[in-house]
């Protein structure tokens, strides 16, 4: 049975789990690119997905061929080490200590003179029982939770919408558009543009006012297409609609990778992984809107889009309540997390005003305490400094 193509899904995943690892060996200033490399590389490989569809010119063969590389994932467990930032956080000093001899010897670093005094560290600390945490201590933090659960909601809108969008622009009158190849390779060039000026955004304006600007224009491009479009002329209509959804995919794309990475860096050490999965499990459940849109009948499409502009216009509150992580280190336990406060977003301007009179003001309050007997003369100073008459 050949491949047909009756309609366009998005069929991109979110990456970062496979650089989550990554994100805890490097230094603050490495970790955005570090993932942003893993990014690419994915979408590189979503590049080739139509052509090995075109060879393989049936879907059975076509799964196959998908799932037999994930093979040798099998012995990943042995193969990769643990990460040594968790395993430090968890009390496991003995498998640490044992890492990070590994690490040397690998690296043929000498072991008696560069990690002498390091070393003996290790044993020096009580012996306490690994204290691994689970995902629901979440439950009892002040501030963590709420800072996931706006990333999680995030997330879901980002990734929701972004099918709302691409649905758009597919119904646009144009015959290229309406090609599945076609309108494959715009949305995978949407999204290696949109990765590409997140970049730069992030080094110059953070992870948090980077967020803000994307779900800005991604809420603006949603309630231009819903409102404005239906009062434009025929003529105008293609165009503006054409240019919103593009905008919006542009915007929502890194609205979603954003959020996961961001996610990535809030979460303290202990349980990254388990704050991590509950922000894919939101942009997976967002990416379950466009097989419902199918399913429907596209019946409730505009419907979709009118919830999922509405979160996004939350999302935007939201997020001035997020901190800033960028060259921040990363936390390691619960109490960390919950200790990491936002920061504004204008730094308040340092005006230096002595609140306390100098030293040459109190000269004139010196005196009263010298002499407790003394009474106040015509000729001596009053509480307030001024001389009596």
């Amino acid at each position: 049975m050949p491949v047909q193509t009756v309609g366009i899904q998005d069929t991109r995943r979110p990456d970062s789990e496979h650089s989550h690892q990554g994100i805890e060996i490097s230094l603050p200033r490495h970790r955005f690119m570090m993932t942003m490399g893993a990014n690419f590389i994915a979408m590189g490989g979503q590049l080739l997905m139509p052509g090995l569809a075109a060879l393989c010119r049936d879907w059975q063969i076509l799964q196959v061929v998908i799932i037999c590389p994930f093979i040798f994932m099998i012995p990943y467990w042995c193969i990769f080490p643990e990460s040594l930032r968790w395993l430090l956080a968890t009390h496991q000093l003995q498998a640490a200590k044992e890492l990070f001899v590994e690490f040397a010897c690998n690296n043929k670093i000498d072991m008696e003179d560069d990690v002498k005094e390091f070393l003996p560290e290790f044993d020096k600390e009580p012996k306490l029982r690994p204290k691994k945490t689970f995902i629901i201590k979440l439950l009892h933090t002040r501030i963590l939770w709420k800072h996931i659960l706006v990333l999680c909601v995030n997330s879901l809108t980002g990734f929701g919408i972004h099918n709302c969008f691409a649905k758009s622009l597919m119904e646009c009158d144009v015959n290229g558009l309406k090609n599945f190849y076609t309108h494959y390779y715009i949305m995978e060039v949407i999204g290696i543009l949109s990765c590409a000026v997140m970049c730069v955004l992030v080094g110059l304006m953070g992870r948090r006012g980077t967020l803000l600007l994307f779900t800005i224009l991604t809420a603006l491009a949603s309630l231009l297409q819903l409102g404005l479009i239906s009062y434009l002329a025929q003529h105008l209509h293609l165009p503006f609609s054409i240019v919103f959804s593009i905008v919006g995919m542009f915007a929502s794309h890194s609205v979603g990778n954003l959020s996961i990475f961001f996610c990535a860096e809030l979460t303290p050490t202990v349980i990254r992984g388990g704050g991590l999965g509950l922000v894919l499990a939101s942009a997976g459940f967002g990416q379950l809107t466009a097989p419902i849109m199918e399913l429907h009948n596209q019946k409730g499409y505009f419907l979709h889009h009118v919830i999922f502009t509405c979160c996004t216009v939350i999302c935007i509150i939201c997020i001035l309540l997020l901190p800033e992580s960028k060259g921040q280190n990363l936390p390691e336990t619960i109490d960390d997390g919950d200790n990491y406060t936002r920061q504004p977003f204008i730094p308040a301007k340092r005006i230096e005003q002595p609140l306390l009179s100098n030293n040459t003001e109190l000269k004139d309050y010196s005196g009263l305490n010298e002499n407790p007997n003394s009474e106040l003369t015509a000729d001596s100073p009053t509480a307030n400094g001024t001389r009596s008459k």
